[in-house]
């Protein structure tokens, strides 16, 4: 589904895809429950959700977008306005999940709304993703671990080349192929 679909759909939230799903299941399937968990990017709340319900774990959900901020609100998932770990204490979190705006667009063609926010990545589809691992590093506890989904059309070996720099191990632990991408999550551990 292209951005002119997600946009008639909901203008100002991302709302839950095959990449959200794959990242869900991924993280709920490798989480144990006792966990303090970050979702980065939460969009409709949809993957904090999921682990929250899954695992039983405590789940706090961040997005820049205040839509999306109300979106996520749910019984069992806090919800905080933040630029990616931005406000967030060094060290406290057992595991970050991030599906990040992913999509390489050319800047002549950006609409500058929220939906754009949520989907593009930049020329190259990191914008977010290597802003991001230079700073996940710092809130991650001692033993943590972050899942991050990546497209084929960002480059994974850029981004696993980028975590390594960062400090990362990353090993693909699930990816799902589709006509036009194939989506991987990666387990990245300091």
């Amino acid at each position: 589904m292209g951005l002119e679909d997600r946009r008639e759909q909901e203008p100002d939230v991302y709302q839950p895809a095959e990449d959200s799903q794959l990242l869900a299941e991924t993280a709920t399937d490798r989480l144990t429950g006792d966990e303090l968990v970050l979702e980065v990017g939460t969009g409709s709340g949809y993957i904090a959700g999921q682990i929250a319900d899954e695992t039983g774990a405590r789940v706090i959900a961040s997005d820049l977008n205040p839509h999306a901020v109300r979106q996520a609100r749910a019984p069992n998932v806090e919800t905080v306005r933040a630029d990616l770990v931005a406000p967030f204490q060094d060290g406290v979190f057992d595991a970050v999940a991030f599906n990040p705006p992913y999509l390489p667009t050319d800047p002549e063609n950006e609409w500058d709304d929220w939906m754009e926010h949520a989907l593009s990545g930049g020329e190259d589809g990191r914008a977010v993703i290597d802003p991001f691992l230079s700073s996940v590093g710092r809130v991650l506890a001692p033993d943590g671990v972050v899942y991050l989904l990546v497209s084929s059309l960002t480059g994974v070996d850029d981004v696993v080349e980028r975590a390594g720099e960062e400090g990362f191990s990353a090993v693909a632990v699930a990816d799902e192929s589709f006509p036009f991408e194939t989506l991987t999550v990666l387990e990245l551990l300091p």
